[in-house]
């Protein structure tokens, strides 16, 4: 009897050390569990952000005495592609007064670039050499507040080398990644934890999930993506005066805001429209016919955005009288591709992967759109940098938002024009008017230069492309598709600017809708004292392109119903455009 109360109370010892040894690797196995995630999160950051050694922004702080002042440059370090390349501008006065960026490239003279409190905006003309940007307080260049160097370098055979061995080490980070997600999932699963990994699955106590546990750790790292950037939390935080900032804050806001009750028009468009077109304006014009004006028109913002920000504003189709879509002559750079992906992400949603990368030229651009869908963080790499840096001075900018809100509603638009100035469009030669300062004449230079064929080309594919499905989207629809040619210019002999809008937009397409204005509508408008540079209108063309825009949409919506659904019948029996002077 002692003999097997001896045995009973030995098995009794080693069971309970065994209990004990086993609690204490199911701790710390939960430990690594919880840790080895945290480090694959941490390594998910590195590696969404691997790209931003090439796109990170040089930021320059004001001189003593001026404030928050700075500007930034996203890259400052630009790899030309065929001899040119591209540079993202941010710049921001710090205490709301109007701010001069000029542009001084290699013997060359200050040229003003840009104006505003703060603002962004794409140098799609950066070529080798470099390119001062000087943020100043007045457009006498007397008060330096900030500036930044942008250098554009000639690509190397060097250049795709190092280009190459980048990504090797960026899909290496991936991979590791990857393992550590696979032992996270595993040391977290159930059974009797091995004391060494085997060399062959096969003598396992347990079979190895391997794909079961690799694909875990994908969903993972996709969960904590999603969780961050598709949910909408980092996307109240994007930077107010990026691309993809302006188009979530006005997006968001006409979410948010209550119908007026009236017959509401949407007008899309890009800086041509923004420049040119005034709801303020329009509000008052169209009140008495009972119509109602929103402005989405958003600077860069090209087709396909469009059809993103129609499609969160307006998910069921039925919340407008009408949309207003321009088309016209215009260009888009290849090598602002990762602009136009980082502006349109914050609409994007995981099923648009394909449908989004179709409207790219280039198979890079096609793959960046496509991974953007899936994995939000690449298309915040240097916004994500930006808030690291300067957190305290992202949310201070955030919160300005009914500032730009006001400013965006109050604006009135330049208030100079060209009269006087004539191009020839043989020897290339400009002649001004006297009375422009060479401040003035140096920006208009600079509107001057005539993009690449193809680029212009890549223009004209996405209004092809994307009109016609912002139209298929509202075919059973009471909203009136409205398509409105934009005027081309002060000087519309120069080359590509002088071809005919149907050349643009077939006529296949903008006679699906009778509401369309003729080509003739704002040819009236295409005089050098309507302009302030080659493209934008200025404050005198605006409200004559306000005025001529609302006075033809009262005239097609006069016979339609005044509630704010009418039906499809009711568009087909709309006059035609209403007869008016060419006033000047």
């Amino acid at each position: 009897m002692n003999g097997a109360s001896q045995l009973k109370n030995k098995v009794r010892k080693h069971s309970q050390v065994e209990l004990h040894d086993s609690r204490t690797r199911t701790k710390a196995r939960s430990a690594l569990a919880a840790v080895i995630p945290c480090l694959a999160v941490f390594l998910a950051t590195v590696w969404m952000l691997g790209g931003a050694s090439e796109q990170v922004a040089a930021v320059t702080e004001g001189t003593k005495g001026s404030g928050a002042s700075v500007i930034t440059a996203r890259p400052d370090s630009v790899t030309l592609t065929d001899g040119s390349g591209s540079t993202e501008i941010q710049w921001d006065t710090g205490n709301g007064s109007i701010g001069f960026v000029f542009v001084t490239g290699t013997d060359r003279k200050p040229v003003l670039f840009a104006t505003g409190p703060k603002g962004s905006q794409v140098a799609p003309w950066i070529h080798s050499g470099k390119y001062v940007f000087e943020l100043y307080g007045d457009e006498d260049r007397r008060t330096l507040l900030a500036n930044v160097i942008v250098t554009g370098n000639a690509e190397t055979e060097a250049a795709p080398q190092a280009m190459l061995w980048r990504g090797r080490v960026r899909w290496l980070v991936l991979l590791v990644l990857l393992a550590i997600s696979y032992f996270a999932v595993y040391l977290s699963s159930t059974g009797t934890l091995r004391t060494t990994f085997p060399t062959e699955p096969t003598t396992s106590p347990r079979r190895l999930h391997v794909a079961r546990n690799l694909l875990l750790g994908v969903a993972a790292f996709l969960c904590v993506d999603g969780a961050i950037f598709h949910s909408g939390l980092y996307v109240s935080i994007l930077a107010p005066n990026s691309y993809a900032g302006r188009i979530t804050e006005i997006t968001k806001a006409e979410e948010q805001r209550d119908s007026s009750g009236l017959k509401e028009v949407l007008v899309l468009g890009d800086s041509r429209i923004a420049e040119g077109f005034s709801s303020t304006l329009a509000d008052e014009l169209g009140s008495p016919s009972g119509l109602k004006f929103v402005s989405l028109a958003e600077p860069a913002a090209s087709a396909n955005t469009w059809y993103y920000m129609v499609r969160d504003v307006d998910p069921t189709t039925r919340r407008y009288s009408a949309i207003v879509i321009p088309y016209g002559v215009g260009y888009e750079p290849n090598s602002a591709d990762a602009l136009r992906i980082s502006m349109t992400a914050p609409l994007l949603r995981y099923a648009d992967c394909l449908h989004f990368a179709s409207g790219f030229q280039r198979w890079s651009g096609r793959f960046r759109a496509f991974t953007a869908c899936i994995l939000r963080g690449s298309a915040y790499q240097d916004d994500v940098a930006d808030f690291v840096e300067h957190p305290v001075a992202r949310l201070r900018s955030i919160q300005q938002g009914p500032k730009r809100t006001h400013f965006r509603e109050v604006y009135q638009g330049r208030d100079y024009d060209l009269v006087g100035t004539s191009y020839d469009a043989t020897s290339g030669a400009v002649t001004f008017a006297p009375k422009l300062t060479e401040t003035q004449r140096q920006a208009i230079r600079k509107s001057l230069i005539q993009p690449s064929e193809s680029d212009v080309e890549y223009s004209l594919k996405l209004q092809r492309e994307w009109i016609p499905q912002i139209m298929n989207r509202y075919s059973k629809s009471p909203t009136a598709i409205v398509l409105t040619p934009v005027p081309r210019g002060p000087f519309v002999e120069l080359p590509g600017f002088s071809r005919p809008y149907h050349s643009v937009l077939p006529n296949a397409i903008t006679q699906r809708t009778p509401f369309s204005l003729p080509e003739q509508t704002f040819e009236f408008l295409e005089k050098p004292e309507y302009y302030f540079d080659a493209f934008h209108l200025n404050a005198k063309g605006r409200q004559r392109f306000t005025e001529t825009l609302v006075g033809e949409l009262v005239g097609r919506l006069r016979s339609v119903d005044t509630t704010p659904c009418f039906s499809s019948e009711s568009r087909v029996a709309v006059d035609g455009p209403l007869e008016r002077s060419d006033a000047n």
